[in-house]
């Protein structure tokens, strides 16, 4: 038998250098696309942070400049530029142009990092096309340029210079990334974020395209982080709590404060990386947390329970209306792949919860009226905790048997596949009757809602569950609710019967808002719906413009200007019609198909929201849907004078 396709050693190849990193980008930043693009300053910026970390920089400078480059300055040690002895040239170079080198793997010149794999300011000089580096230090000003990962010059010496530190200025290969530019907005997220990681730490971003320049530095540290977070509102006490220990292996730094909201924001760091999906660290964090909390409870006998009323607190009674930031730095983390967004050393576990419980339980003796409170509160949320469980359940049964057992409301598709279907959750049954008629049944269901659902932001599990669209919502999705420890299935994403999840309403003031109360309800009780992308807005035309017998439908008033300016140089004579839809009702089975629900034709907004803007969004859904009205008026002030088509 011949061997056709003539497999041999000629056919192996190695990828040398930088080259394997611009032949797979995306193993390295991610993708290729805006976060990727933005991921190239992160891993610039945390090599200053480093310095940082390591007692040797104070202030770090990113600047957007007009020419599409980015630099990034700090006052750190400056990287040698010295001959390395193995590789025969500037270490400086050697930095740049090597994957695996750096100084991040010797303890003693870094004892915690985030750039634990030693890939990322040389991952970014692969991908820039051009990038200069800088250093001052010894007293002299030294330079080198390079060209998609390459050294073009030599380590050349500038001249005489009184400062110290490091300048990369790069532009990333726009033969590689689908994005263009940097936005001053997703650079601001993590800048700010890190500039609460690391107190008395300055750091500045200026936008020379935009003239524009902002300083951070917050003295308090995570105290200020959590201030930030919670924002002040419906707080049970006004002292943030801070626990820190320095003088161990793995330093520990917590800070935290109640509302008597119902969500949480909990967030975790190592070494200023955000573990968006926890790890040891978080799991010691929990435990001494509810322990701490139990035994100060019990031993001050504060739980007071009502005539036949039995129940115990939980992890998550104890976690309700609190607002925290866990900060560690581990020598040697051992992360969950190169993303680095899970603790994987399972020492760290009992390193925190002892740091934490001692920590708690030091601050609940020295102020009991405090700790009266949080207990009061967990106590609330026990008996929350209990009705909403036994509402879940009723939900669960009418879930748990298959589609027989839908909201009868549910028009169904016929395909079984999650990854082919999608679901409409619809504003108004006139609408709902329309798009049940002009669907694909195979692999599209219609879920029609009644009136607005209940504001997630300001109402509890039990509330929640109990309103019939909610309901529905969650009957038709099919992965249950909430978070209950005592309850692991409670929600479970991979149980979701249809991976796009699309809000259509109208475009108006009330479609508006019902699109708002249903991301809410998303992101505060299946974040990780939004997290994975499985979230939609439909895009329902604003405009139909007909001319004699062609039709064209417009999505905004610059769209329908376009529109109106082709036809009138295709026919002059011939009159234009415009119809303004005030309502998806407007429109028959057909045009709703062909503009808003046709995979080829219509126009789809995924909802999706990074790690970096996730501390912003918790803030926005607080500020826009909770219960202090003076943040919505300032957002109704500044924003008002964009609005347009008001309630036409």
């Amino acid at each position: 038998m011949s061997n056709k396709s003539n497999y041999g050693a000629d056919k192996i190849s190695v990828l040398k250098g930088l080259e394997a990193v611009r032949k797979r980008p995306a193993m390295y930043i991610g993708d290729v696309g805006k976060r990727g693009y933005h991921h190239l300053v992160s891993e610039v910026v945390d090599n200053s942070i480093d310095e940082a970390l390591a007692g040797f920089c104070t202030e770090i400078i990113v600047t957007i400049k007009e020419d599409g480059t980015i630099s990034i300055e700090d006052n750190g040690r400056g990287i040698p530029i010295e001959i390395h002895k193995e590789e025969g040239k500037p270490a400086l170079e050697v930095v740049m142009t090597v994957l695996h080198a750096g100084g991040k793997f010797d303890k003693n010149t870094y004892k915690v990092s985030g750039g634990l794999h030693g890939v990322g300011v040389s991952v970014v000089n692969a991908l820039a096309e051009d990038l200069t580096a800088e250093v001052h230090r010894d007293g002299f000003h030294y330079k080198q340029e390079y060209k998609i990962g390459e050294a073009t010059t030599p380590v050349e010496k500038m001249g005489k210079s009184s400062k110290r530190g490091t300048i990369i200025t790069f532009k990333p290969d726009h033969s590689i990334f689908t994005h263009r530019g940097f936005q001053e907005d997703t650079i601001k997220g993590r800048l700010k974020e890190l500039a609460y990681l690391n107190k008395n730490l300055s750091i500045t971003l200026k936008n020379e395209v935009e003239n524009t320049s902002v300083d951070y530095c917050f003295p308090g540290g995570l105290s200020d982080f959590v201030k930030y977070l919670d924002g002040g509102e419906d707080l049970i006490h006004n002292e943030v709590i801070v626990v820190s220990k320095d003088d161990i292996e793995v330093p520990v730094d917590l800070a935290l404060r109640y509302s008597s909201n119902y969500n949480n924001n909990i967030f975790s760091f190592v070494n200023n990386i955000n573990t968006i999906e926890g790890g040891t660290h978080l799991s010691g964090l929990r435990s001494a947390l509810t322990r701490a909390l139990n035994s100060y409870a019990n031993k001050n006998d504060l739980i007071k329970t009502k005539k036949n009323e039995k129940f115990s607190l939980s992890g998550d009674d104890f976690r309700e209306g609190l607002t925290l930031v866990l900060s560690v730095k581990v020598q040697e983390p051992q992360f969950e792949g190169q993303t680095k967004t899970k603790l994987g050393n399972g020492e760290v576990k009992g390193m925190v919860d002892n740091v934490v419980y001692d920590g708690i339980q030091a601050f609940l003796e020295q102020n009991p009226k405090v700790g009266k409170k949080i207990i009061e509160k967990a106590a609330e949320a026990a008996r929350a905790r209990i009705a909403a469980k036994k509402a879940r359940e009723l939900v669960r049964k009418k879930s748990g048997l298959g589609s027989t057992t839908l909201p009868g409301k549910l028009a169904d598709c016929s395909n079984k596949d999650p990854m082919q279907c999608e679901i409409f959750l619809v504003e108004g049954d006139s609408a709902g009757g329309t798009a049940k008629q002009g669907r694909d049944r195979r692999t599209q269901a219609i879920l029609p809602l009644r009136g607005k659902v209940i504001n997630s932001e300001k109402a509890r599990e039990d509330k929640l569950l109990a309103n019939n669209e909610i309901q529905s919502i969650i009957t038709a999705l099919g992965c249950g609710f909430g978070e209950d420890e005592e309850d692991p299935n409670s929600f479970n994403p991979e149980k979701l019967r249809y991976h796009k999840v699309v809000i259509m309403t109208d475009a108006d003031v009330d479609g508006s808002h019902i699109r708002t109360l249903l991301l809410t309800f998303f992101w505060r009780k299946m974040k990780s719906l939004v997290q994975g992308g499985f979230v939609y807005m439909a895009m329902p035309p604003l405009y139909k413009i007909k001319q004699g017998r062609k039709e064209r439908y417009a999505y905004t008033d610059e769209e329908r200007d376009v529109v109106i300016q082709r036809l009138e140089s295709e026919n002059e004579s011939a009159k234009i019609n415009i119809q303004r839809y005030k309502g998806l009702g407007e429109m028959n089975a057909e045009q709703l198909w062909d503009t808003t629900m046709n995979a080829e034709t219509r126009s789809l907004m995924q909802v999706t929201v990074d790690h970096i803007q996730e501390e912003e969004t918790n803030v926005r859904f607080r500020e826009l849907m909770g219960t202090e009205v003076e943040h919505r008026r300032k957002f109704i002030t500044e924003k008002a004078k964009f609005a347009t088509n008001i309630d036409i």
